[in-house]
């Protein structure tokens, strides 16, 4: 059920699997009966996050020479500190 939702939100031929994790991880079922028969709500925000946390632990993974580390590490501090992403 959730795979038709996303799809509807989303053209999901476009998508590779891990985005389509995160919107999964993103959206969470509500009650129908107490929101107008909708089941799913999704979280723009949370996914914003979740796709920014994912970015910086690539970046962190990034095979980068001895003293190329510190500057991997601001790269994700600033990343990070432009979307907002405390976490």
């Amino acid at each position: 059920m959730l795979d038709i939702q996303l799809e509807i939100c989303y053209n999901t031929h476009m998508m590779n699997e891990r985005i389509k994790l995160l919107a999964e991880q993103a959206t969470t079922y509500i009650d129908p009966i107490a929101n107008d028969g909708v089941c799913w709500a999704f979280n723009k925000e949370k996914f914003a996050q979740l796709i920014v946390a994912e970015c910086t632990e690539v970046i962190l993974k990034t095979f980068v020479v001895h003293n190329e580390i510190d500057a991997m590490h601001r790269i994700r501090d600033n990343v990070k500190q432009h979307f907002g992403v405390t976490e």
